[in-house]
């Protein structure tokens, strides 16, 4: 029996683009069946929504608007008054979360317990408002969505690898109306829908927006026509409830307007956002494909001055995971977890692509006139390491990560810890140290978090907020 969407979602706000003074947005609604949500209101003017995408028992609808980006403002829907922060010119302050959800029965979980630091983030925002909330990737937790077909019951362990079209029809349908329904029960949460429709957010998947270690998984699956179907469904939800778009209609942020990699890069005064594709092109043997590189490429020759932050949903500084990943070839019971290490950039794998990303991270960060931070999420512990690129320079990357998913056991906290205590330096003389977060002794905190960026007088600074030790001291950056 289909499910049902009780009442209308939304507006989930999502950044289009900035340009000539303008934030360009776009209004997510998900509504019952297939009525149409009312007009924005904004600046005087009725902006109507469009459909983007048809549902057995809801339509997804987009409303397109701008307002200024160098004044607050708001906008109304259905009565009500929406306050955006939309000045983006002086001192400024951004969001960065990752993690929203868990692997199993996440959405059994008790509401005020699995969203509490979106509480927080929220009482943040009314405390001092948010410019923009930026989400580093795993936005859903879809491991879940295969389940309920005879294709994919026991995905991606065992499949129907000869499947007739018929079954491939039934399978993409079911995977289309479980995505939605994973996401309507996210995107309907208070504590998140509060915030959403206040706070324009920018989002970069990970794996488990489609499956777990997607893209880490051998190629007798990820290429099957079983896998296939699954990656093209969870890339449609993604463009339609992270993006608000489709194919075809891809806002100016992103690189490819064809789609076939989805990075995006947003500039404003003084700042850079840029979001590589991790996931779109990617393989066991590869985290980018050509037409990522090609667009790093032209991100890094490119002269912005002032600040950028590259979001790499995994992190790009971290431990010397090639020794941990020795240790699992020879024990098979822990061979299991050989994909979740091969997702990393620094697994054996990806070493040479590694380089060649610190690279150009590297160039950009000595550029005069200009500096880079690089956020990261994935682990579901709150971390930062530095990459020395000269006397009194480094590059620091800032992990926060998960605002939902419960943070592993101290142990495992600690164990990396130990590891990251040996060093790394893929860049010959440029080595890697993983640091204490600011107030706290351990270099990984088992603690769930999101991240605060802050511009101050043209200066940036950071801060965590932990579940249970609160907000650090900010961080220079």
């Amino acid at each position: 029996m289909t499910e049902q969407i009780p009442r209308t979602i939304g507006p989930v706000l999502v950044l289009d683009d900035l340009s000539d003074g303008r934030m360009a947005l776009a209004a997510l609604f998900i509504v019952p069946g297939e009525a149409a949500p009312g007009p924005i209101r904004a600046e005087g003017m009725d902006h109507r929504p469009a459909a983007l995408a048809r549902y057995d028992s809801a339509t997804v609808w987009r409303t397109r608007f701008t307002l200024p980006a160098g004044r607050a403002s708001s906008y109304d829907w259905n009565g009500q008054s929406f306050a955006v922060a939309s000045d983006l010119t002086g001192d400024l302050r951004l969001g960065y979360v990752s993690c929203n959800g868990e692997e199993i029965g996440d959405m059994d979980r008790a509401e005020s317990e699995r969203n509490v630091m979106w509480a927080r983030l929220r009482a943040q925002h009314e405390a001092a408002p948010l410019g923009l909330l930026l989400h580093g990737g795993d936005q859903i937790y879809a491991d879940e969505v295969t389940q309920g077909h005879p294709l994919t019951e026991d995905w991606p362990e065992d499949f129907e690898r000869h499947p007739t079209p018929a079954q491939v029809a039934d399978l993409r349908h079911h995977l289309r109306e479980r995505f939605l329904m994973r996401y309507a029960a996210l995107y309907r949460a208070p504590q998140f829908a509060w915030l959403a429709a206040r706070v324009p957010s920018l989002m970069q998947w990970d794996d488990h927006d489609i499956c777990d270690g997607w893209g880490s998984l051998r190629r007798s699956r990820t290429e099957s026509t079983v896998g296939e179907t699954l990656f093209s469904e969870a890339r449609a939800a993604f463009l339609i409830f992270q993006q608000a778009t489709v194919d075809g209609d891809l806002p100016p942020r992103f690189a490819d307007p064809k789609g076939q990699h989805l990075d995006w890069t947003v500039r404003g005064q003084g700042l850079r956002i840029i979001a590589p594709d991790l996931r779109g092109e990617r393989t066991r043997r590869r985290v980018m494909g050509p037409g990522g590189w090609a667009a790093m490429e032209a991100e890094t020759a490119r002269p912005d001055p002032g600040h950028s932050f590259l979001m790499s949903s995994v992190p790009l500084l971290g431990p010397r995971l090639s020794i941990l990943e020795t240790i699992m070839v020879l024990i098979p019971s822990m061979q299991k977890y050989e994909d979740d290490l091969r997702d990393q950039w620094q697994s054996r794998a990806h070493r040479e692509e590694w380089r060649r990303m610190l690279r150009m991270v590297r160039e950009m960060a000595l550029r005069e006139g200009h500096g880079i931070t690089a956020l990261s999420g994935e682990i579901h512990l709150a971390t930062r390491a530095e990459m020395t690129l000269g006397p009194g320079i480094a590059l620091d990357q800032l992990v926060a990560s998960g605002v939902a998913h419960r943070a592993p056991p101290k142990g495992w906290a600690r164990f990396l810890g130990a590891l990251a205590r040996l060093g790394e330096s893929p860049l010959r003389g440029h080595p890697i140290r993983v640091r204490p977060l600011p107030g706290q002794r351990a270099l990984y905190t088992a603690e769930r978090n999101w991240l605060l960026l802050e511009r101050s007088g043209g200066a940036w600074s950071a801060r965590w907020d932990l579940e249970h030790s609160g907000l650090t001291p900010p961080l220079p950056l």
